[in-house]
């Protein structure tokens, strides 16, 4: 159970231990799902994009971008441009 527990731990928290410091901007795909991440940049100060559908919040999020946020497609797409270098 232990090995579980621990496993599951390196999973989500595992890239936590390299940060040196807060990261610059958040971009959140889910709203929904993490709401918990998001309510802890807004207590941090850290800026968040969040893809927001229907059923999100926009005015929880610094920038919003209008999307379908359960398909793969649109999702691959935006997050493509986002980070797109001319």
């Amino acid at each position: 159970m232990l090995k579980r527990q621990l496993s599951r731990l390196q999973t989500y928290l595992g890239g936590i231990k390299y940060m040196t410091r807060l990261p610059d901007i958040i971009i959140i795909v889910d709203q929904q799902e993490e709401y918990t991440a998001l309510r802890e940049c807004i207590t941090l100060g850290i800026p968040t994009i969040c893809l927001i559908y229907t059923n999100s919040d926009i005015d929880l999020a610094d920038i919003s971008i209008p999307a379908n946020d359960d398909a793969v497609a649109s999702i691959q797409l935006i997050l493509y441009k986002v980070v797109e270098i001319p």
